[in-house]
């Protein structure tokens, strides 16, 4: 586990097992829209590069916390985060991973007693009738190995394309997008890749970011959305890519107590003029 400062993190990876929530552009900005600034614009192509640069500075081997050891439990791991936290995925597969580590073994266990590891996540039940679907097509299909396809991984079922993609981007290093709420906020708040949906954002991500960063990329995305970059008042004040984002107006530190400190009202600062 690694640590982590104002720009990084341990973030959630959600996938599409479950309903997913109807994303807004606008809601995912956090903002009350200001009437010299109604609109965000999006960041300046030469802010880019330096805007992960950053980020990589900060933390230059960004992981997932969900823990595992093997693609199969990658895939288990993710299946099960879907509107759950990683904390609470690793509390449950700690119990589990040392029995049931492989589709074979996960089958053996049968649903009773699968949803007695995995009782704590939410939506368990559906969880584990997901997850033993796709142990048997795993086995019968795959050979008992998760494929490396995007096709592949999207015909499991409780697997979408955003859980294939965390799994071929963190078990095979591809250059692929898994866009959580986290990222979907990033990118609309920071102008990095405005879009109305997650796959608008994805692709507009993939398009933008520089290929040496790209890999890494939804890692640092993430990390920075829940941990910095939140969606009920982003910590400007702590932000070290604050300079490259459009978010305005910038918030500040809350109100130490001294006579003229802090920012006033809501805890904000005005626009420096900047679009």
């Amino acid at each position: 586990m690694q640590g982590f400062d104002a720009l990084s993190g341990i973030g959630s990876l959600i996938n599409m097992a479950a309903p997913e929530p109807v994303f807004s552009a606008q809601a995912s900005r956090g903002i009350r829209l200001n009437p010299a600034h109604p609109t965000l614009q999006p960041m300046k192509s030469r802010d880019i590069e330096p805007f992960f640069a950053t980020l990589k500075a900060a933390n230059p081997m960004p992981v997932t916390e969900l823990e595992y050891t093997s693609v199969f439990e990658l895939l288990t791991a993710v299946l099960l985060s879907a509107q759950a936290t990683d904390v609470s995925v690793n509390k449950a597969t700690r119990r589990l991973f040392p029995v049931a580590d492989t589709p074979q073994k996960m089958l053996g266990l049968g649903l009773d007693r699968l949803e007695g590891f995995i009782r704590t996540i939410g939506l368990y039940h559906s969880k584990a009738k997901n997850l033993l679907a796709t142990c048997e097509m795993l086995i019968e299909q795959h050979g008992g190995q998760v494929p490396r396809s995007r096709e592949a991984l999207e015909a499991l079922p409780g697997v979408g394309r955003k859980t294939a993609n965390v799994v071929l981007n963190s078990a095979f290093g591809e250059a692929v997008m898994a866009v959580d709420t986290h990222i979907f906020r990033v990118g609309n708040r920071t102008g990095l890749a405005p879009g109305k949906n997650p796959l608008e954002v994805e692709l507009k991500l993939l398009k933008r970011i520089p290929p040496a960063y790209l890999v890494d990329a939804h890692h640092w995305l993430i990390l920075h959305g829940r941990y910095v970059c939140i969606a009920r008042k982003p910590l400007c004040w702590q932000c070290g890519v604050a300079a490259y984002c459009d978010y305005r107006p910038k918030t500040t530190a809350p109100d130490s107590g001294r006579p003229g400190a802090g920012a006033g009202a809501g805890g904000q600062v005005q626009s420096d003029g900047a679009p």
